[in-house]
């Protein structure tokens, strides 16, 4: 077996079958958690006084190019050891970590779920499970608005938490992977439009939409194959521009889609009134059957990325 499958397509295969064992480990160190404390650091030290914009940008730069370098780095220390079983079970096996805590499947899909079924015992424990996924106000929601954040979520994330680090993995292998964990992370910390992150966090924001553009929308195309239903592409064509963020608006469409309902709306972040227009017309209400048909859309494209990366490998 060739050193290229055995760092790649093996490294890559096995981090995948973790994830949809395992889910995020709770009870393990996580870079993720990490990469959050380095942004804490970086904020309270420099979101403050003037060139705050600039501050943010060059914090964000530094931020993703040194997870990059030191994953590089790692990696190229461990594919250094002299001795080749060592190198390689080392090698396989860093990767592999890595690559299964770059992934949020399972993780996903079972938060998800656990809100549909939170709302079978009450409204309250449906909007608290909710609210552990979005980052909205979920006080006030009514039981259609919570199953429409949590299957919004679910269509958004399979993109941000699944398709784009397997991408970033297909394109610039492990460390780009870790890199786009960063910069996903630095959006979900810093990236908002508030009066604390406004300028401090805007370029975190613009670097994100830039790494996931085109993740988001190989995200709706997967889906749509996963479906079956290539008609649905004039759909996601129509609603995916019509989304307030360049990028969510693909995967929303393509689940609204294959749902045939409606998302989008107003809703309070932060205490201030967001308003997102409507993808799709079918202003139905969700059952149990729609979270289950997306979770099994969820999978199949995952498996359809994970496909997608192993032929580039192996070409």
């Amino acid at each position: 077996m060739s050193d290229h499958i055995l760092y790649s397509i093996l490294p890559l295969l096995l981090g995948v079958l973790l994830d949809a064992i395992w889910g995020d480990p709770v009870n393990l160190p996580h870079p993720i958690v990490w990469f959050g404390k380095l942004i804490s650091t970086f904020e309270h030290a420099f979101n403050k006084g003037s060139n705050r914009i600039l501050k943010g940008a060059m914090s964000a730069l530094l931020l993703i190019t040194g997870v990059f370098a030191v994953t590089y780095g790692l990696l190229h220390l461990v594919d250094s050891i002299p001795v080749r079983i060592v190198r390689i079970l080392a090698g396989i096996g860093i990767r592999t970590v890595l690559i299964f805590y770059c992934l949020a499947g399972k993780t996903l899909i079972e938060e998800v779920r656990m809100v549909f079924e939170a709302l079978e015992e009450s409204l309250e424990c449906g909007r608290r499970q909710v609210a552990r996924i979005v980052g909205r106000d979920t006080s006030e929601l009514t039981a259609h608005e919570v199953r429409a954040a949590a299957l919004e979520t679910l269509a958004e994330n399979l993109s941000d938490g699944v398709i784009a680090p397997l991408f970033w993995f297909t394109l610039l292998g492990v460390p780009g992977m870790m890199a786009y964990k960063m910069v996903n992370t630095l959006d979900s910390m810093i990236g908002y439009k508030n009066d604390r992150y406004r300028e401090f966090g805007c370029w975190a924001a613009h670097i994100d939409d830039i790494a996931n553009w085109i993740p988001a929308r190989l995200t709706a195309m997967l889906m749509i194959c996963a479906n079956g239903t290539p008609e649905l592409y004039g759909f996601v064509r129509k609603y995916g521009r019509q989304h307030a963020s360049p990028n969510s608006g693909f995967p929303e469409s393509a689940l609204a889609g294959i749902l045939n309902c409606r998302f989008g709306g107003t809703h309070n972040y932060f205490g201030v009134p967001v308003y997102k227009p409507y993808i799709g017309e079918n202003a139905r209400d969700f059952t149990f059957h729609d979270v289950t048909t997306a979770i099994r859309i969820n999978r199949r494209s995952e498996l359809l990325m994970v496909l997608i990366a192993v032929l580039v490998s192996l070409f």
